[in-house]
């Protein structure tokens, strides 16, 4: 997501996958090519990592619709105040047609 407005503090579940939501909030494109986050499907077996990162810019960027991670990561360059990184773990249950869980 991009363009995120200053007073956003958190998200709801279950965000819907359009481009543009209420607040001017945009989604870009997945690896999928898909808009928005679908959660995560990790593979059957061990545990698998995801990794988030949130930047903090001095301004919007006003990027047209349908932005990939390069696109975003060039636009920023230069604008970016702080950086935080998360990773969490996720694993499906026994039963591969369960919902992945979080460890």
């Amino acid at each position: 997501a991009y363009d995120i407005p200053m007073t956003t503090n958190s998200f709801e579940a279950g965000l819907p996958n359009s481009e543009t939501l209420a607040d001017g909030l945009k989604q870009g494109l997945t690896d999928f090519h898909r808009t928005g986050y679908d959660g995560p499907c990790p593979p059957p077996g061990k545990p698998h990592r995801y990794y988030f990162k949130l930047y903090a810019l001095d301004t919007l960027l006003n990027l047209p619709l349908k932005q990939t991670k390069t696109d975003l990561l060039s636009a920023m360059h230069g604008h970016i105040l702080a950086e935080i990184r998360l990773m969490g773990k996720y694993k499906r249950k026994e039963d591969d047609s369960a919902k992945p869980r979080i460890l």
